[in-house]
């Protein structure tokens, strides 16, 4: 299966699409919600009518009391029949309540009037809260058989001097199922309005889910019809939100992408050529060399070394370029800029041909990676060695936010049309003398001073010649310097190979009219 197959396979796999799981995750946090409160209200409220219930209780109560202590016509009660019955009769009726009197657990007395909890046949009841009782104390139970619960009042009514019966019983009862019913409907209610909630919360999650994913599901479409081969087309930006910005940063990518993929192209095709020069020269020498002749045996071989060698440092120059592009090619460290500019100058006193001279030295302090300047500044040295004379100047100076170090030949200069290509890869300078390098020098110099997110440009110095510039970031710079004189080793630049006069003109690679 290609890598073009997998994808959709990939997500024919994925079953819940981004949308959906989008409106689930809304849906069961609003369902959450709504339920946490439904339950919280439900709960509180419920337990504020039992404890209403328990305080009507207590409020009869003491209404029976103040009857059974008032007497008839202010007097006191004849027997506790008399007073049961009249506590019964003026008790005030409430919603879902009934109320009876009974001796020894037999029901005697119920209202004249039609209360909601008829206890006339209640006789089950009425054994069991006689039961409960035990002496004058009245008792506030909790009733639950045959499907009922009740919540009531069992208190004896006992008056001196009554005839038999002389202990009677007054029970109040409040039926807690009819006094739950309202609330349990309204719970209901709840639970209905809280799923039309819910329904309408999914529809509006689902409409503003799938308009939000709308620029995602286009950016799909577009990158599975981009390829290495097409990288022409770019993301829509709509809006001004973060789907836009991504848009903008997918786009930004591309760009990269696309110039990084030119850049490799341009890169194997200039390295074919820059090889191919080489093993046609070795080719076609040792194709017409006489094996017999031991004197053009050895020009041959001399020839075919020489053009190795080319092509090694060519290897060499290439593998330099591509560790500058790691994710770690410079390690910064503060250091004495002024230090470093004369320690360079020493160093390139031994580069063959060189004449040295230390212009002005900045005193500044910098953060870079010492050696990787020193190896910028030597290859500028070296280039104007080759390409100016000899003789060259070394110095350094502040701007306002930056430090520069140039590098100044005596030489003819650099031409005002190839300025803007003395820093590409593979390009060579006019004179014959340079073609045998490698044509990554200034192109390696200018990638070192990209990774100190800085730059190289080159200019015409006063009174002829050309001045390199090398800048870097000034430094915000605190700590201790780091001494640099006991980790810079740079080798001494082995001397360019001479070419016999008779293969220059094979040498077709070489490119006229620049450094």
């Amino acid at each position: 299966m290609t890598s073009s197959d997998a994808a959709p396979a990939r997500r024919r796999r994925l079953a819940i699409s981004v949308r959906t799981r989008i409106v689930a995750a809304i849906t069961a946090v609003a369902a959450i919600g709504l339920l946490a409160v439904g339950l919280s209200v439900y709960f509180v409220e419920r337990q504020r009518i039992l404890e209403q219930v328990d305080a009507r209780l207590h409020d009869n109560l003491e209404s029976a009391r103040f009857i059974v202590g008032e007497g008839a016509d202010g007097g006191s009660w004849d027997s506790s029949s008399t007073a049961l019955a009249a506590v019964v009769q003026r008790m005030s009726p409430d919603d879902n309540t009934g109320a009876m009197g009974m001796v020894d657990g037999v029901i005697t007395t119920v209202p004249g009037i039609q209360l909601d909890l008829d206890l006339q046949d209640e006789a089950a009841f009425a054994r069991h809260a006689d039961e409960l009782l035990s002496g004058e104390a009245p008792v506030i139970a909790t009733y639950a058989e045959d499907g009922s619960t009740w919540r009531y009042l069992a208190a004896p009514i006992v008056v001196e001097g009554s005839p038999e019966p002389a202990e009677v019983v007054f029970v109040l009862v409040y039926d807690l199922d009819a006094e739950l019913a309202e609330i349990n409907d309204s719970a209901v209610m709840f639970l209905w309005a809280s799923a039309i909630t819910l329904l309408v919360i999914a529809a509006t999650g689902s409409i503003v889910a799938t308009r939000l994913l709308r620029p995602l599901r286009q950016m799909r479409e577009t990158a599975e019809r981009i390829t290495a081969q097409s990288l022409d087309e770019r993301l829509p930006v709509e809006g001004n939100d973060d789907v836009a910005e991504l848009s903008e940063t997918m786009n930004d990518m591309l760009d990269r992408i696309d110039d990084a993929l030119e850049s490799q192209r341009q890169l194997l095709s200039d390295v074919g050529h820059e090889l191919k020069t080489p093993i046609t020269i070795v080719r076609g020498h040792l194709e017409v060399m006489d094996p017999a002749d031991a004197d053009d045996a050895r020009q041959t071989r001399e020839l075919a070394v020489d053009e190795l060698e080319r092509m090694g440092r060519l290897v060499q120059d290439l593998a330099s370029a591509a560790a500058l592009h790691g994710p770690s090619p410079v390690q910064l460290r503060h250091v004495d800029a002024a230090d470093l500019v004369r320690q360079i100058a020493r160093k390139a006193q031994g580069i063959e041909g060189a004449e040295v001279e230390v212009g002005p030295v900045a005193q500044s302090a910098a953060l870079l990676d010492a050696a990787r300047i020193t190896q910028a500044m030597l290859q500028l040295a070296q280039n104007a060695v080759t390409h100016g004379g000899g003789r060259l100047e070394i110095g350094s100076r502040l701007t306002a936010e930056s430090l520069e170090l140039w590098v100044r030949d005596f030489g003819s200069g650099v031409p005002e049309d190839v300025k803007p290509l003395v820093f590409d890869r593979f390009h060579r300078g006019a004179d014959t003398s340079a073609r045998n390098g490698s044509g990554l020098g200034l192109h390696i110099v200018q990638v070192i001073a990209r990774a100190h997110h800085g730059s190289v440009r080159v200019e015409d110095a006063d009174g002829g010649g050309a001045l390199f510039v090398l800048r870097v970031p000034a430094a915000p710079a605190q700590p201790p310097l780091h001494d640099i004189s006991d980790d810079l080793v740079i080798p001494t630049r082995p001397p360019l190979p001479q070419v016999p006069d008779a293969d220059a003109s094979t040498d077709a690679s070489t490119t006229p009219g620049g450094r």
